[in-house]
């Protein structure tokens, strides 16, 4: 297993190694305590899986706060997305700025992104499944975002990314500009 640290800190990509035959391939996909050395002690708690019909399906950019606050361990496994983080910790030298990452099964690769960050994605396929783990549970008053296209933060995103496919809450998210101080470095608001 392979972990590449990506240019905001705390932002990893995994690349589980397989082990390959004429028949197919066996990877390790997640081990905790491999995981627990390059990210930080971490217990998962909830995992969530989405399908997206359309290319060009955007989810995003969400995330929870404290004292709900969560960490998610993303994997695409079938089709493809082109993942997104942005850090939200107030105090960061990297502080609304983004990193992304394209997820795919034939990857087989992984993103994790702490608490602290915004998380989104645009499919890149059809009928496109993500799987994530997450460090806390749900809690929908603890639910907030900021919008997809907040030209501050300037997310890059495919030509395929298409406005229409966005659900109502992610069409009135908030900008950064208007978001209150929701993490920093060492702590986090409620």
């Amino acid at each position: 297993m392979k972990f590449r640290k990506l240019p905001i800190a705390d932002l990893l990509e995994i690349s589980p190694t397989r082990h390959g035959d004429e028949r197919g391939y066996f990877a390790e996909v997640f081990r905790q305590e491999a995981f627990d050395r390059e990210a930080g002690a971490t217990d998962f708690v909830q995992e969530n899986e989405s399908l997206s019909a359309r290319v060009g399906t955007i989810r995003g950019l969400h995330f929870q706060t404290d004292p709900h606050a969560q960490g998610k361990l993303v994997r695409c496994t079938a089709g493809a997305i082109f993942d997104v983080a942005v850090d939200l910790r107030t105090g960061s030298p990297t502080y609304g700025q983004w990193a992304a990452v394209e997820l795919s099964p034939t990857r087989g690769n992984l993103f994790w992104i702490p608490a602290g960050f915004a998380h989104g994605f645009c499919t890149l396929e059809p009928d496109t499944v993500v799987n994530y783990k997450v460090t806390s549970y749900y809690a929908p008053e603890c639910d907030k975002g900021v919008r997809w296209d907040d030209p501050t933060i300037g997310i890059d995103w495919p030509s395929v990314a298409d406005p229409d496919t966005l659900s109502a809450k992610d069409r009135v998210q908030p900008l950064l500009a208007e978001l209150p101080v929701c993490f920093s470095m060492t702590d986090s608001c409620g």
